[in-house]
């Protein structure tokens, strides 16, 4: 091994040992487990508190449990993404984006037991091994979720960040034909169509192949095939400071297979609340929003939030059930406790045409090539 190349290999172990001890002499502990709740199972050690797992940038700071902050005698969880922190590409081309979260909904080993021996393979190549674990909110379904959030003053009123998130949970399996059709397939129908490609997020490519230094085969994705796979979209539901704003955004998506190519999203600066931005199959909705400038700094602010999940046709494309949504804001003020209705058990278009259904997540998820440093704590999650 390069000698140089080892000695920064070096260095770089040292300073990250040497960031874990300071932090922890700070009442900092850092997790450094990460899941991929898509392609992998979570062993008894990832599991954090019992129900969370960790996903995104594994630095030292990026997640960890802070015992100077504390909520109900707890310690809660710190988040933060400095400026060179986006590993991910964003939404446009050229875009970067960054996360740090913990993801309520996971599988362990367990949720396989009983089940054929290679089930747990083909959900890894499927990217659904997180569908046979815990967290799942059907879709059509009503659920309660409670969660608090304390923002320093310091946080930038430019920062570009989601802190909480429902997720989706698409089914790659249903695939659109080269000549547009769309239909699901069997497991072993797809698993087939996937030894003949490469998806690169939702996008079929030809699978050319080659030899590495050692003679080993190697694939790497040639021409589009026309064949497209289901791969989601944005949040049905997303609390998130951006443009200037706190606001609260929900999406919904009738059409049985996304369509990647239309971006309707409301856009807080200039829509107004509860009036939706519609295109054929979509709408989103700033269900509340207000000046960053207005949000409680800190302070612990819990929302308690209330969501009936709108019911779809599936194949059909219709909506069978409209949505609710109800947010209470509760913080400390001046001593005093202030507790706000901020969306009043609204009608709401909210969710996705999928057959499974939703799952929460929060922490950091850093958009639209921002790279303004973030940092803040959450802590008192629960969901009913």
């Amino acid at each position: 091994m390069n000698t140089k190349y080892c000695t920064l290999l070096i260095v770089s172990a040292i300073a990250s040992f040497q960031s874990v001890v300071l932090a922890q002499a700070k009442g900092l502990r850092p997790l450094p487990e990460r899941v991929n709740v898509q392609t992998d199972s979570a062993r008894l050690d990832q599991i954090i508190n019992g129900k969370w797992v960790a996903v995104g940038i594994k630095r030292p700071y990026a997640i960890m449990l802070d015992s100077t902050l504390m909520f109900d005698g707890k310690p809660s969880f710190r988040f933060e993404l400095k400026g060179n922190d986006n590993t991910l590409s964003g939404y446009k081309e050229g875009d970067t984006k960054g996360r740090a979260e913990l993801s309520y909904c996971y599988a362990t080993a367990a949720d396989f037991a009983g089940q054929p021996r290679d089930a747990y393979g083909k959900a890894q190549r499927m990217k659904t091994v997180y569908h046979h674990g815990k967290g799942i909110a059907p879709q059509g379904s009503s659920r309660d979720y409670t969660f608090s959030v304390y923002v320093p003053a310091e946080l930038s009123p430019d920062a570009t960040t989601i802190f909480a998130q429902w997720h989706g949970m698409p089914d790659r399996r249903l695939v659109q034909t080269p000549e547009g059709e769309a239909k699901m397939l069997s497991v072993e129908d797809f698993l087939a169509l996937e030894d003949k490609m490469i998806f690169n997020k939702n996008v079929g490519h030809e699978k050319v192949e080659g030899k590495d230094k050692k003679g080993n085969a190697t694939y790497k994705a040639g021409k589009a095939t026309g064949w497209l796979v289901e791969q989601g979209g944005y949040p049905p539901l997303a609390f998130t400071f951006s443009n200037g704003y706190f606001y609260i955004k929900a999406n919904s998506d009738r059409k049985w297979l996304t369509d990647k190519d239309d971006r309707c999203s409301a856009n807080p600066a200039t829509a107004k609340v509860m009036q939706p931005v519609k295109s054929e199959y979509k709408a989103s909705t700033i269900a509340y929003k207000m000046p960053f400038g207005d949000f409680p700094k800190n302070t612990w602010v819990t929302f308690n939030v209330h969501i009936d999940w709108t019911k779809y046709g599936g194949q059909k494309e219709t909506i069978l059930k409209s949505g609710m949504l109800d947010v209470k804001m509760t913080y400390s003020k001046n001593g005093k406790t202030v507790a706000e209705k901020i969306v009043n058990s609204e009608p709401i278009l909210i969710g996705r045409n999928d057959d499974d259904g939703y799952y929460f997540k929060f922490g950091i998820y850093r958009v639209g090539n921002s790279t303004i440093p973030v940092q803040y704590n959450l802590a008192g999650y629960s969901e009913k």
